[in-house]
């Protein structure tokens, strides 16, 4: 089966855009996004989402993040937000930082949330000590997202190939039964795409951005070229440079 493919993105109209698109089955939010596209009321925003493709797009899924940094809050907020999609009778996954922002691992909390059967996302996860903690966290076959921040991590001259490859390896060997899938994020071009289903990736997170140049797969590379240079000609002739 081909990598499940999600949009990343905190506008509802772009929310709205993305559901259109039936290749698309997972949103992922944050809010660092949510900022940068003017939310105020975050239980207004997660709420109407959740009403929107709960109505519009129910074989999806949306991933929500929570902000507090410490634990018992991070477990209170979680705990709202999987009763937000309960309401709805849709899914939805709490995302939860791998750690707080005094470098504190989450691992007791996801698995407390995976004892009372939330789905939860980790996410900004980098290392294969994080990956395997976090696995370890499964004891029920409520499903769980592990997100890899493949583009930050290659952004350090890490291949985050080699990353995912031991992730995959560590959960294949894990005894417990139960649903880890492991999402490519942060990418930084299309290519990623191919890269995170080589690697044995099971969901890569876009932006809008990056979605739309995938109709570009398949594309003679030769016919690219000249559409290039076409395109640096139209642009030179418009700026009406002489030399």
């Amino acid at each position: 089966m081909a990598i499940k493919l999600f949009a990343d993105g905190a506008a509802m109209d772009g929310i709205i855009k993305a559901a259109e698109n039936p290749n698309i089955v997972g949103f992922t939010t944050n809010p660092t996004l949510m900022r940068q596209a003017g939310v105020t009321d975050y239980e207004k925003f997660a709420k109407s989402a959740i009403a929107y493709l709960a109505r519009s797009r129910p074989d999806t899924c949306l991933s929500l993040e929570v902000f507090a940094d410490d634990f018992p809050t991070m477990l209170a907020q979680a705990r709202k937000i999987s009763d937000w999609a309960d309401e709805k009778d849709y899914k939805v996954y709490v995302k939860i930082p791998a750690v707080n922002t005094k470098g504190a691992t989450t691992q007791n909390l996801v698995e407390q949330l995976n004892k009372e059967h939330i789905k939860v996302n980790v996410t900004a996860v980098f290392t294969p000590a994080q990956i395997k903690s976090f696995i370890e966290c499964v004891h029920t076959n409520t499903p769980m997202i592990i997100s890899i921040f493949a583009g930050r991590i290659a952004d350090a001259g890490v291949d985050p190939v080699s990353i995912i490859q031991i992730a995959r390896e560590y959960w294949d060997a894990y005894p417990v039964q139960g649903l880890v899938e492991f999402l490519w994020a942060s990418p930084r071009e299309v290519y990623n795409y191919i890269q995170a289903e080589q690697c044995g990736c099971d969901i890569i997170t876009m932006t809008p951005e990056l979605i739309a140049k995938m109709k570009n797969f398949g594309k003679d590379l030769t016919d690219y070229s000249r559409e290039t240079v076409e395109m640096f000609y139209r642009d030179a002739v418009c700026s009406g440079f002489n030399i």
